[in-house]
Parts: C-alpha cells; structure tokens; sequence
C-alpha cells in the first residue's frame, strides 16, 4: 500500500485538478475520456512497467539503472543524465507553484480573503507573484520540508508521510465533490462534464480530441524521468508490474475524474466559466468561496488538497533525485539531503523571479514567463524523450531486450503482460509516441 500510494503521488499532481476537467469538458465530455481512457491503457500502463521492470531489475536509480542492464559498451545509461536533468526542471518550477498552494491554504485558513471583492481577490495574486519575497519564502518551506521527510529514510520519511497525506487527500476531495453536488444549480456542471457531447467533439475536431487524449493520458503519470523506476526498485518480486501499473493509473484517473465533481458542479453552480487554468484556482474559486456559506472552511479543504497533491509529487521527485546522488556519488543520505537542499532552492529561484524581478524576460513569447520554459522543455521535451528511451531500451534486441524486461514484468502474481503484444510495444507504441513528441514540438 505504501509504494502505491507513494507512486500514485508520484502521478497525481496540480494537472489532475486543473487540466484534466477542463479539457474533458471542453473535447465532449465522457466521450474525451473514453478516448483518454483507452490511451492510459494502450500508452501510459505498458510505458510504465518498463520504468518499474528497469528499476525492479537493477535495483539501482535511473543513471546506474541503465549501466546495470546495458550489455558492455551500450550507451543507453546517457539517458539517465538527461532523465536526472528533468527531475531537477520540473522541480524548479514545481516547488515555487506548490509553495503558492501553501500560500493560498494560509490565507483561506486566516480568513484573508473574507469580506474581499472580487477584484481585490483578484489583486491578491497579483501581489504574491509581484512579491519575490513571499514567493521564495513559501518556496523554500517546501523545499525544505520535502528534503527533511526525505531525510528520515523511504520507509520512515517519504512512504510514511506520503501514506498520511495520500489517505487524507483521498477523503478530502471526496468530501469537496459531494459538497459540490449539493449545490444549486450543480446538476448543469455535471451534465457538461459526464455526459458525452458528440457535438462540442465534432467542433473541436476529432483529431484534436484524440491528440489531447493521447497527451492527458501518457504525461499524467510522470513518465520518463526515472521517478517511476526508482520506485521500482523498492517493490519486491512477489506481484507482477502490469497489476501495479493498473492500480496506480486507477488512483491516479480517479482523482482525476473526481476533481471534476468539483470543478463543474462548483463553477456551473456560481455562473462562471472552468476554463481559465491557474486563474480558476487563485481567483475564481476564492471568490466562489468568499460568497458560498461556509466558505472558508471549504477553501481552506481546498487548498490543503491542492497543496498535497502538489507535494506528493515532490517527495517522490525529491527521493529519485536524492537516490541517484547516492548511488552516483556514494554519498550518504543525509550528505545528498544537504546537498540538494541548497541545490533545489537555488535552482527554484529563477522560477520565483520570473513572474516579478526578471519579468522583463519572456522565453516562448508575449506574456510568458520562466516557468512556462521549464514546463515546456520538461513536459515536450524530456518527459516524451525518456519515456522512448525507456521503451527501446526494453524491446530493442539493441537494448534489454524483450525476453527479459517481459520476464521481470511478470514474475509474481498478479495481472501479467502476453508476449503477444511483441509486435505492438515494438513496433506500434514506438511510432505513437514519436507523434506525441513531434506534435507537442509544433503545439
């Protein structure tokens, strides 16, 4: 229970609450997540695997992984430095957007947006990221609290908080989506949301409707930079991986599918549109809280929520990369704890700065920021990169070879692979996931 917790936090973050309702109500409703359902199975799940069968078989982190399992020669353990240089940009921006969540929980726990109109609610987030200050203190206490949990060990530290913290995100969220329900005027937002508009499908195109499948789908479950496979390696040979692949995807879809009952119901119950992505979080949600009864308590539950979901991932981002300064280094834990302590927060600041001191720099264009940077090289760039190399790596006769990434996939009990599917992880999975990268690039 504890590594599936631990590697559903991996996968659950701030998107499933803010992308995936958005997009699914936008592409048609539950016609988009039959689509995106289907590419979970046939994309994300065997993808996966191959990240848990590498790491499960070599018991190593990412870059010795791949040494461990490469015959002599190979240069395959390359991937490992680009995969551990994606763990550290997505923590760069990562830490500085869960340090708002943590923000935000305290302003809604002291009441500080009670008796605020709406845009004063709106004023207030401009002024954090105006703020460098209380951005980079809110950052730096989440760096330092993931590192400090890392610190006490797998078990003791990182499996046992997460534990806690995944079993209470569980319950607060279902408490947030029957409240949601209740609402008057909540039953629109649930037909918007579930039910299957061919319609809305067709306007947007059903081309477009797939490729945002396909993408929701693979890039929900944090594949690609190693953090999968360093969880991996912990897990022990009595289950197979195909059944603790699917597991983690079910929690994973649910709290997706979930976060939804508490978006639609919430925005269709107050008049305002669910499409404004981190708007939605930092303005239009205080304000709907600010003039529903009880309010506070519902936002602070909200934002506690959104905090754990965000610093779930970090701790099993923050435990890859601590592991592999370990295995690379042969330092001690407590010496790769200290030195990425310094190391993240410094790396977080120019995320931090982006949105006030450096604002003046705007990377991809008009309006954009460093963060915006960071997401686009690690979410287009590296995720999709990695996740190929992982798959070539475990079909490839130039690699691991199929034999044995299918028998380390399947020692256990449990849901096991058919070697059937030789053709399919060979050939096929391949060429979807290279149109993934090529459309993502264009995108």
């Amino acid at each position: 229970m504890g590594f599936i917790l631990l590697s559903a936090g991996c996968a659950i973050g701030i998107g499933n609450v803010w992308r995936f309702p958005y997009i699914t109500g936008l592409y048609g409703g539950s016609a988009f997540v039959l689509f995106y359902l289907f590419f979970l199975i046939a994309m994300g799940i065997p993808v996966m695997t191959m990240e848990f069968a590498v790491g499960r078989a070599s018991r190593k982190s990412i870059i010795k992984s791949f040494t461990k399992l490469e015959k002599p020669g190979q240069k395959w353990h390359l991937h490992g430095y680009l995969g551990m240089a994606g763990n550290y940009l997505l923590m760069m921006f990562y830490t500085t957007v869960a340090g708002w969540m943590l923000y935000y929980f305290y302003q809604m726990l002291t009441g500080r947006f009670t008796g605020k109109s709406p845009e004063q609610v709106g004023g207030m987030f401009q002024d954090m990221l105006s703020d460098p200050l209380v951005l980079t203190i809110s950052m730096v206490i989440i760096v330092v609290s993931g590192i400090l949990i890392c610190s006490m060990g797998l078990q003791k530290g990182v499996e046992r908080i997460t534990k806690i913290m995944m079993s209470l995100l569980l319950v607060i969220i279902v408490v947030l989506a029957i409240h949601g329900l209740t609402l008057e005027g909540s039953m629109e937002g649930l037909k918007f949301y579930l039910l299957p508009d061919f319609q809305r499908m067709r306007e947007v195109g059903i081309w477009e409707t797939i490729t945002a499948a396909m993408n929701q789908a693979f890039f929900t479950l944090s594949l690609g930079i190693g953090a999968m496979a360093i969880l991996g390696s912990y897990i022990d040979k009595k289950r197979t991986l195909l059944g603790e692949a699917v597991n983690i995807a079910v929690l994973d879809t649910f709290v997706a599918l979930v976060s939804g009952l508490i978006i639609f119901p919430t925005c269709f119950a107050f008049g305002i549109s669910p499409d404004a992505g981190p708007q939605l979080i930092f303005v239009t949600l205080p304000n709907v809280f600010n003039s529903m009864a009880g309010g506070r308590l519902w936002g602070t539950l909200f934002f506690v929520f959104m905090t754990f979901a965000a610093f779930s991932t970090i701790l099993a981002v923050f435990e890859n990369i601590i592991s592999c300064c370990m295995d690379l280094f042969q330092f001690s834990r407590k010496k790769a704890c200290l030195v990425n302590l310094a190391v993240l927060i410094l790396l977080s600041m120019p995320c931090v700065l982006g949105y006030n001191l450096w604002s003046a720099f705007q990377p991809l264009g008009e309006g954009s920021t460093v963060l915006d940077l960071e997401d686009f090289a690690v979410s287009n760039v590296i995720l999709p990169i990695g996740s190929v190399c992982y798959l070539l790596f475990c079909v490839s006769r130039y690699g691991w070879g199929f034999e044995h990434y299918l028998k380390e996939a399947n020692t256990g009990s449990g849901l096991k692979i058919p070697g059937g599917l030789r053709i399919y992880l060979s050939y096929i999975l391949p060429v979807l996931l290279v149109i993934l990268i090529v459309l993502g690039l264009v995108g």
